[in-house]
């Protein structure tokens, strides 16, 4: 006897109120089987093979799901455009579906804001202001546009009619305090582009409290007895060189990763582009592949590692240089720059025995500083609190020191203040120790119209300079306290 299309539907959706992905996938592949023609389904698939990382298959579904014209199309079309975007880092298609989107529906923000946030990683400032102005022009009250819009302009004149916009909307008082800290953070950075920095501070600890209490549950709080035990943790679970390497990487022809690392804000996006302008090497930007396996086949890491079976490493290595491969676009390496891979060295270092790791480092006051100043998500509950920062970087500092212990030759420290400095000694001796040869490209800034998907989007396009070394010094009285804890951390004074 036949199912019914209820049955199965019911199955499907209850498999994945469960959590039972895999199984609800094929629920709804069986059901689509039956009856090609639900839309809802198709999209529905295509949430669920996302959420699972298949993310050409998505795209399929989704495509589906528009050919048997799904209610609110402009949805499918922004959502496809963030794999492309986010996921699969094909910008062109990505703003191909943004811009589908916004033809069937011109006043979407959603779509808009995506667009806008393209065109920033893009380098395409312009393009970017104008769709932050017709978000605004929408919704004269979005925080977030406004915010963003803000973060596009350099101040320098507390009188600037930007400066006296951010007041007004803060003096809502009917704004969520979600969007109350976008505010004061973009307010922050403006007033200490105008160098009124006692304002600049209180107005960043005011952020900084407001993103916490917007934090969902289980974020926003920094347990540093909980840190000292994943550092423990970690220490223990690596306490020698690796004996059975994965050795993926032997096996397979594929582009070989460069890892960057380090804290945030301490350079790493601006290396990771100068080593990316060299012929040989793709930017692969912050990857997702190894913090998802830590949290999904490796779990509970690092613990596992006791026990974990040579082939699952085999495996895990395996998909991610098959990642490599899709973002290598032909070239030889890919970067994979996420800053809390340092957390990681020692599983990467047992993937891959011969990776090269780059640690990106910078003066550690003004490290914690960048750090507080800037809207991190609140899952890094640290960065809420320059106390809890400070913690933080001791915990860093403690496991670099293990990492570099046990693998001290296949670990280069490039500090940002040298960098900027004098560039091309340290760029030299960092492409020797990668084994490049010299690329006079690598001392360029990346040019408009390559991707940059991070926080640094803008300073990374600014020629070289040294504005951001040492802005510590003016922030001395309210960071007495960190630096104190700092210099205890650390062989010399920070």
């Amino acid at each position: 006897m036949k199912i019914s299309y209820e049955t199965m539907f019911k199955e499907a959706v209850l498999l994945d109120r469960q959590g039972r992905s895999a199984e609800a996938i094929a629920a709804y592949e069986r059901l689509l089987e039956s009856w090609p023609a639900l839309p809802d389904c198709w999209y529905n698939l295509a949430v669920l093979q996302r959420k699972t990382r298949q993310f050409p298959e998505a795209l399929k579904s989704y495509g589906r799901a528009l050919e048997h014209h799904v209610k609110r199309p402009e949805e499918v079309h922004l959502n496809r455009g963030v794999i492309y975007s986010d996921c699969l880092r094909q910008d062109e298609s990505a703003e191909r579906e943004l811009k589908a989107a916004l033809a069937l529906n011109p006043n979407y923000v959603p779509a808009l804001i995506n667009l806008a946030n393209l065109h920033e990683d893009l380098g395409r400032r312009h393009l970017a202001s104008r769709c932050y102005e017709r978000i605004l022009a929408l919704d004269p009250q979005s925080a977030p546009a406004l915010s963003r819009y803000a973060a596009l302009r350099t101040f320098s004149d507390r009188s600037d009619p930007l400066i006296d916009r951010l007041r007004q909307a803060l003096s809502r008082a009917d704004m969520s305090v979600a969007d109350r800290a976008s505010i004061e953070f973009a307010l922050g950075r403006a007033l200490d582009g105008c160098q009124d920095y006692a304002a600049a501070f209180e107005m960043y600890v005011a952020a900084n409290r407001h993103s916490r209490e917007s934090a969902p549950p289980g974020a926003g709080v920094y347990d540093r007895a909980l840190a000292e035990k994943i550092t423990d943790q970690m220490i223990a679970a690596f306490p020698d060189v690796p004996q059975i390497p994965a050795k993926a990487s032997a096996s397979l022809g594929t582009a070989r990763p460069i890892f960057v690392c380090g804290m945030y804000r301490s350079g790493s996006t601006l290396i990771e582009h100068l080593i990316a302008g060299h012929a040989l090497v793709a930017a692969g930007g912050e990857l997702d592949y190894l913090p998802h396996a830590v949290q999904d086949t490796l779990a509970p890491f690092p613990a596992s590692m006791a026990a974990v079976l040579p082939q699952r490493l085999k495996d895990v290595a395996a998909g991610y240089l098959g990642m490599l491969d899709e973002l290598s676009h032909g070239a030889s390496y890919v970067t994979d720059k996420r800053p809390e891979n340092y957390m990681n060295i020692g599983l990467i270092k047992t993937l891959f025995p011969d990776a090269k790791i780059v640690h990106t480092r910078r003066n550690a006051l003004d490290n914690c500083l960048s750090i507080f100043f800037l809207h991190l998500d609140q899952r890094l509950s640290y960065a809420l609190d320059l106390n809890d920062i400070g913690h933080h970087y001791g915990q860093y500092l403690r496991l670099m020191a293990h990492w570099q212990k046990l693998y001290g030759d296949d670990i280069i420290s490039v500090d940002y203040d040298a960098l900027v400095r004098d560039p091309r000694p340290v760029i030299e001796r960092l492409l020797g120790f990668l084994g490049l040869e010299w690329d006079e490209r690598c001392l360029d800034v990346p040019a408009v119209g390559r991707s940059i998907k991070t926080a640094s989007v803008w300073q990374v396009r600014e020629p070289l300079h040294g504005r951001s070394s040492g802005r510590s010094r003016h922030y001395e009285k309210e960071l007495l306290e960190i630096r104190e804890y700092l210099n205890r951390c650390v062989d010399k004074p920070a």
